[in-house]
């Protein structure tokens, strides 16, 4: 049973504002400090990532200044980073708990006043509510003395109703991120530059002394080397460089140059290698023997793979870019770990070296596989700045006609059907290789209905978004078809998910439900709502929640954080909380709080457009269960027929 939305207005988070010092001088500089209070088990997004990212970037507005100038832009005080991969694809900075923005002015006379506005964003990480925190605040001369500090809490909108709290959920799963790097180091192992260097490590070690002791420290010595790659990385790439790497179209591209570069060195174009000379020094530099020669032996192992390694390693270090500062040093530790311990085990034990499989063709095909996933993967980034710079270059169905065009050559590749430079002579395919063939083609022939509009779920946060793809199939052929023009009010910047038509105003939706005698599908939503965009993507996609949209609502989208300036003659005083409302979002937000006495989104309302009542059922939020979607849907549907 779908749980309803208790009618509520939520206050996630406080704003309160100071000025430092509290008495400046004529002439002096000073900061305005804002302090937002955040509840547990929720975030609000900062101000120093890219607008069009889509999270509702926080802003602050100085009026009509008197008495003073500003200096500057507004800076947020170390807000956490974090890469989204599934929905915004790109890196956004955020606030929990507690959060900071300072904005320096510079103060001209004596009497001096400072009134501006602040537009906010709060987002629950167990409920997946996004609520807007907004208002207005002042500070003025006459009251510098009491340090005036003033706060929204005191704003009839905003009177709290707190939520249940609930644990923070950490930035990304950092886990998740070591077992793939470790997964990446052990497909090294299988490479041709790195298998054939086992016997070289157990015949270097059957020569020393020291037994175990010495093995051990072989494989720190590797970890350490590649980790301390990491840790540079680490250090220089911060919030603000992580979200350059992360949005901007000249790393994007260089990315996906380099990756382009190494997926055609592993199919065999090149080698990539490191000077002879710098390999030779570090490799004679090991028959010392000893701590010093461990070392040099696992520097040379380290410089020797390089050409396998290299592309793997470094496609760990691009990932780990544009996440949080730690990630660079995890992704190292787990590639290193993974190429390590067996290097170390077989220093250990010689003789396991008798049971391994020799080296032959197999090693050349991992290579060849390795080759075409970094070609895949290299669209990836040029995805990200076709989105973010709006080229289309790469729309949807592009891309995936490039990941079908390769994921087929892999698979004939893998059947036997083409050949390339490295390979032996054809014979026999084993059983896993025809297996894994077999695999990729079934993954080849799951791409092929996303070119024809299919969602393909499971590849949401690889594929461009389904807006950018021009043929949706029969997605695009409706029921509900808006006024006989063809033009729908705000129509011209935004749109419905999946190819639903609809609209945008309130009120243009309600007459046309009238017209056509169907109820109204309200959906209270965001540009920067992450679980709008699922629920959209998740529950709405599904054909059951698709058909009853298509053919038994009027749906109408009302955004709540759309900056769009409404004309000066549309501009009106809210009754609620007595500020000018200016804005489409602005007034879809006031809309939502008067009415539905809700401030939070998602938020989903089902009405009879025939009468001014309440909804025809209690409103429901964010739930990802499809069959509590349909049962709301009906319910409202047998309410509106019984009216």
């Amino acid at each position: 049973m779908l749980s309803p939305v208790l009618a509520q207005k939520l206050v996630p988070a406080k704003w309160s504002w100071t000025l430092e010092p509290a008495k400046p001088t004529v002439g002096q500089e000073a900061e305005i400090v804002f302090q937002v209070s955040i509840e547990k088990g929720w975030y609000l997004y900062s101000s120093d990532f890219d607008k069009d990212l889509g999270p509702v970037v926080t802003t602050v507005t100085i009026k009509n200044p008197i008495g003073f100038e500003l200096v500057g832009g507004l800076k947020a005080v170390n807000p956490h980073s974090k890469f989204d991969k599934e929905i915004w694809n790109g890196t956004y900075t955020y606030f929990t708990e507690k959060g900071e923005f300072r904005q320096k002015i510079k103060i001209n006379a004596e009497n001096w006043k400072i009134e501006g506005n602040y537009d906010s964003q709060a987002c629950s990480n167990e409920s997946g509510l996004c609520v807007p925190v907004k208002g207005a605040f002042t500070l003025a001369s006459t009251a510098a003395a009491s340090n005036v500090t003033s706060d929204d809490s005191k704003k009839k909108i905003l009177e709290p109703v707190v939520p249940s709290a609930s644990p923070v959920v950490p930035d990304e799963s950092l886990w998740q991120f070591f077992w793939i790097a470790m997964g990446a180091g052990l497909l090294a192992l299988l490479t041709p530059c790195v298998y054939p260097l086992i016997p070289m490590t157990v015949s270097f070690f059957t020569k020393q002394k020291g037994g175990k002791g010495l093995a051990f420290l072989y494989g720190s010595f590797i970890v350490l080397i590649y980790v301390f790659f990491g840790t540079l990385l680490a250090f220089f790439a911060g919030a603000s460089f992580a979200n350059f790497l992360s949005t901007h179209w000249i790393p994007n591209l260089l990315f996906f140059g380099i990756f382009i570069f190494f997926g055609i060195s592993f199919l065999g174009a090149f080698e990539i290698v490191l000077p002879s000379g710098m390999v030779n020094s570090v490799d004679a530099k090991s028959d010392k023997g000893g701590v010093i020669g461990v070392f040099f032996m696992a520097f040379t192992l380290v410089l020797v793979s390089f050409s396998c390694t290299g592309p793997l390693a470094g496609s760990i270090l691009i990932a780990a870019s544009q996440g949080a500062f730690v990630k660079p040093i995890i992704g190292m530790l787990g590639f290193s770990l993974a190429f390590a311990i067996p290097f170390t085990l077989f220093a250990i034990f010689p003789g396991f070296m008798q049971k391994l499989p020799k080296s032959g063709n197999w090693m050349n095909e991992v290579k060849v596989v390795l080759g075409f996933l970094e070609i895949a993967l290299a669209f990836k980034f040029l995805s990200v700045a076709d989105q973010v710079y709006h080229w289309h270059l790469l729309d949807r169905e592009i891309f995936l006609a490039i990941w079908i065009a390769i994921f087929g050559a892999l698979t004939l590749y893998l059947f036997g059907k083409i050949s390339l430079p490295h390979d032996g002579p054809a014979g026999k395919l084993s059983i896993p290789r025809t297996l894994f063939a077999t695999a990729v083609l079934a993954f080849v022939v799951y791409l092929i209905p996303g070119m024809f509009g299919a969602p393909l779920k499971g590849l949401s946060g690889w594929l461009p978004p389904m807006s950018s793809q021009d043929f949706k199939g029969n997605l695009g052929e409706v029921n509900i078809k808006p006024g006989s023009t063809g033009t729908v009010k705000y129509g011209d910047f935004l749109e419905l998910p999946l190819g639903l038509t609809g609209f945008f105003d309130y009120q243009e939706a309600k007459a046309y439900a009238i017209q056509v005698g169907k109820p109204l599908f309200i959906d209270f939503t965001g540009h920067g709502c992450v679980n709008c965009r699922k629920m959209e993507e998740y529950v709405w996609s599904d054909p059951k929640v698709l058909k009853r949209l298509q053919e038994e609502y009027v749906v109408v989208a009302l955004y709540c954080d759309d900056k769009t300036e409404l004309p000066a003659d549309q501009w009106y005083v809210s009754e609620v909380d007595g500020q000018e409302k200016k804005t489409l979002g602005d007034q879809n937000l006031d809309f939502q709080i008067s009415r539905f006495n809700s401030n939070a989104q998602p938020h989903y309302v089902l009405l009879d457009p025939r009468t001014e009542g309440g909804p025809l059922v209690s409103p429901v939020a964010f739930d990802a269960n499809v069959d509590h979607f349909v049962e709301f849907l009906d319910k409202g549907l047998r309410q509106y027929k019984l009216n």
